[in-house]
């Protein structure tokens, strides 16, 4: 039995329905989060868009050998998934178990993360989320950005990148091809998680390709067209010094969608495709893609995939 419509925030029609409906965020710079407890008395986020459903945990199957902080494995429609204590994970250690689930859906692995309690879904702009990177320790590693409720009171968005990192190790880079080219290629890659950019560095090491880094949408904008002035400047081609811009869908600041929106609406980047790399890999957010002119989507993290999409863009 899942929680009321009610209970999240949201109408009649449901939670997955009005996920499905949020192709009207593209170009807004807004995200929608669901708030949730863990028996701390802090506020912590998740993105909606990962968010299948909420419900109770139900029976959890303990198996040998799992990593900390998962309680071990459920069978949820037909979905046998793994289920991670948040709490114990954070090294929190509430003093009550936590009976709530929520399901999410993460780089198209469907997994379970036990909470103490769900709140309601908000609405923020992206610009008024600031990246925790430099500013957290510990615990903080595994969160990726704050924002501030009208109430004053905080809440901590959760990098989930990060902790299926820690919980089940990091994404193996398999055999990829090295790029044959007689000219110095680069690509320009905005991603706000560090285990993203480590992985997405490494994939285009062994590819043989340059590549500049940026941990948000708004660094990567402000550097990018930094880049722009000084080549129109100088009478040269910006292709020919960037010949990729990949970024990932959601960062602070400002997001991947409106990153591509400026990058469109400048007549200096054409030529130079924009590759959206995302673990928000459902339809609803190809479509968010399409729409603000995101010329190829690729969902996290497939270093096959992703090469090879990069690959033919590269001559």
């Amino acid at each position: 039995m899942s929680y009321s419509n009610e209970m999240l925030g949201v109408s009649d029609d449901g939670l997955l329905d009005q996920i499905d409906a949020r192709t009207s965020l593209a170009g807004s710079n807004k995200m929608e989060i669901l708030l949730f407890s863990l028996g701390s008395g802090e506020k912590f986020g998740i993105n909606v868009f990962k968010v299948k459903e909420v419900c109770p945990a139900g029976k959890i199957t303990r198996t040998p050998n799992m990593p900390t902080g998962v309680d071990g494995i459920v069978s949820l429609r037909g979905h046998v998934m793994p289920v991670l204590n948040l709490a114990n994970f954070m090294h929190m250690h509430p003093a009550e178990a936590h009976q709530v689930m929520m399901v999410a859906e993460y780089n198209n692995h469907i997994l379970g993360f036990l909470v103490e309690s769900v709140d309601r879904i908000i609405r923020v702009d992206w610009d008024k989320v600031r990246a925790t990177e430099g500013m957290l320790s510990d615990q903080g590693a595994l969160i990726t950005a704050i924002t501030e409720l009208p109430d004053g009171s905080l809440v901590s968005i959760l990098d989930v990148e990060q902790i299926l990192a820690n919980a089940f190790g990091e994404a193996v880079v398999g055999n990829v091809e090295r790029v044959q080219s007689e000219h110095d290629l680069c690509i320009f890659f905005a991603d706000d998680s560090m285990v993203a950019r480590r992985k997405i560095a490494e994939v285009l090491d062994k590819m043989g390709v340059k590549h500049i880094a940026a941990n948000n949408g708004r660094e990567a904008w402000e550097r990018i067209k930094a880049m722009a002035d000084a080549a129109q400047s100088a009478g040269a081609d910006l292709s020919q010094q960037i010949q990729v811009i990949l970024t990932d869908a959601e960062m602070p600041e400002m997001d991947g969608y409106v990153l591509t929106q400026n990058i469109k609406a400048d007549r200096r980047f054409d030529g130079i495709p924009v590759v959206m790399h995302s673990s928000l890999s459902s339809d609803a957010n190809r479509a968010m893609g399409r729409r603000v002119g995101v010329d190829y989507y690729v969902p996290k993290f497939d270093s096959i995939i992703l090469s090879s999409t990069l690959r033919p863009l590269l001559t």
